[in-house]
């Protein structure tokens, strides 16, 4: 029942009419029932209206088709027409900027896509676009309306059409609050970014009865597709917390970094942070020796303004570390290898993260920074046999496509494919440069001299020492510091504490830059 179903007469004034108003939106804003409520908060959480209030400024929040309610009849939904449809829809601010949100309420219908809900999606979504601003779905529902057959299904059409449609023009953002299942959990993976909330989020496009009926594999929903699994396994989520509030403070602390639109600059911000401040510590850091190794987070850390960075895909492809971060307060994307995992070798996973990353940057204008500490890809049978070219290529690809400022600065190891891979001056840079600690080559020393003096240590007297000291020639030749530099293949050698006031420079003079990729209705990328 609704105020207008109760109603005994028509308001025969205005004053009646503007009060009979207050009456039906109040009824919105309230929901369901207070028991739907509970039951939401008693699973820990926030309803959808408590969600949106988290998300953007104090009083921004307008709300969009507040009264739609659905049409369909049969199997007892002619009886029930709640107000929104179970979908909230409109725009706001996050601090200050325009922000266009969807809420899935699932108090009513378990929040479940029909046709007027779909329908008020495609709005919001077309708004957005329209309007060039950034779209936050929090999603919380229980897949299609089953009660309204395939028109739910076409719902979800829609809105996978303009999820695509809207792909490197605004900024999406899926935040997954609740179970989402089939094609509730298409949408995210079409968005640039997908933030959870542990044992509140799940997605899989089969649930574990299914997968028990077809395999005989037994399950839980979070063993299958909970935050941690698609933070560490998957790497279909982005970004996992443990509370909604948490989640919901990151993602605006997330929008902050971000542009409105493709043909916007991401938000300059004022830093205390001087440019010219030097980083000794550096020289503590990163080890000489290229087989120690250490933390790169704690080089990005040293680097950046107020040490401040959020890393995506943090506990994903731990080999290579991808974040935002600002210097002199300018965003930029940071890739870097991570010594510490897998001695920061590329693999297929840290090929698709890193790929998937920079494009990222490179469709919302955000200069790319890439600190290469990489020995190569990594061998083995798995990673040739799951198509290590084929995603190796993807990165390389992402790299030579990408036209926004690119600099890059190599602190030790740079081997083989890998190092032209992760934006070497050949495919592109616009900047690079080196610490006196690289070693820029083909393969390490003991694997050259091993292929070049193979002869000559078989044949020597003592094989061992032959080979330390073919290693020796080897490195003073091709591997010393200035050899990539003699030869222009980088554009200086710094001084490792000065870093963060060359590339802040570098940025500066790369502020204006222009280019154009060929006409063409699309690249054909590897996939």
């Amino acid at each position: 029942m609704t105020v207008l179903d109760e109603a005994p007469g028509e308001p025969t004034d205005a004053r009646g009419r503007v009060a009979e108003l207050h009456g039906i939106r109040a009824q919105a804003l309230a929901g369901p029932s207070e028991k739907a409520t509970a039951a939401q908060h008693a699973k820990g959480k926030l309803t959808a209206r408590e969600r949106i209030e988290l998300l953007l400024d104090p009083g921004s929040f307008r709300e969009v088709e507040q009264l739609r309610r659905h049409r369909a009849t049969g199997f007892g939904l002619e009886a029930k027409k709640p107000y929104t449809d179970g979908v909230i829809t409109g725009w706001g601010t996050v601090e200050g900027r325009t922000v266009f949100v969807y809420a899935h309420d699932f108090r009513i219908f378990g929040g479940a896509l029909g046709e007027a809900h779909a329908t008020k999606i495609h709005k919001i979504m077309d708004m957005a676009i329209a309007a060039g601003a950034p779209l936050v779905s929090l999603n919380d529902g229980a897949g299609a309306r089953i009660q309204e057959g395939v028109s739910a299904l076409a719902g979800y059409g829609g809105i996978f059409q303009r999820n695509t449609k809207a792909s490197g023009v605004i900024p999406q953002i899926s935040v997954m609050l609740g179970p989402c299942a089939g094609g509730a959990a298409y949408s995210p993976a079409l968005t640039d970014f997908v933030f959870m909330v542990r044992d509140t989020s799940q997605m899989f496009i089969t649930g574990p009865d299914v997968v028990k009926a077809v395999t005989g594999e037994e399950i839980t929903q979070n063993g299958l597709g909970g935050a941690d699994v698609h933070a560490e396994t998957s790497g279909v989520c982005h970004f996992a917390y443990d509370d909604e509030e948490t989640c919901l403070a990151e993602v605006r602390y997330l929008l902050s970094l971000l542009p409105q639109n493709n043909r916007e600059n991401p938000p300059r911000a004022e830093s205390s942070d001087p440019v010219d401040r030097r980083s000794d510590t550096l020289l503590d850091l990163v080890p000489a020796d290229g087989n120690r190794p250490y933390d790169m987070t704690k080089v990005i850390e040293e680097l950046v303004d107020e040490g401040e960075y959020l890393e995506v895909h943090e506990r994903w492809a731990r080999n290579i570390i991808c974040a935002l971060a600002r210097l002199d307060g300018q965003v930029v994307g940071i890739v870097a290898n991570q010594p510490q995992a897998l001695a920061g070798v590329l693999d297929i996973e840290a090929s698709e993260k890193a790929a998937r990353f920079v494009q990222m940057c490179d469709a919302f204008n955000i200069p790319i920074i890439t600190l290469l500490d990489v020995p190569g890809f990594l061998p083995g049978v798995d990673q040739e046999h799951g198509g290590i070219i084929r995603h190796g290529a993807k990165l390389l690809y992402a790299y030579c496509n990408a036209t926004v400022p690119r600099i890059s600065l190599i602190l030790r190891k740079a081997y083989g494919g890998a190092y032209i891979v992760m934006d070497s001056q050949s495919i592109g840079a616009d900047l690079t440069y080196a610490w006196p600690t690289n070693e820029i080559a083909v393969m390490g020393a003991e694997g050259a001299a091993n292929v070049i003096f193979r002869r000559q240590i078989a044949d020597a007297e003592d094989p061992e020492a032959m080979r330390a000291r073919m290693v020796k020639e080897y490195k003073s030749e091709l591997m010393h510091p200035y050899y990539a530099a003699e030869r222009g293949l980088v554009d200086d050698v710094i001084d490792p504490a000065e870093t963060r006031e060359v590339l802040i420079k570098s940025l500066a003079m790369l502020h204006t830059k222009h280019a154009d990729l060929p006409s063409r209705k699309h690249g054909n990328p590897p996939q």
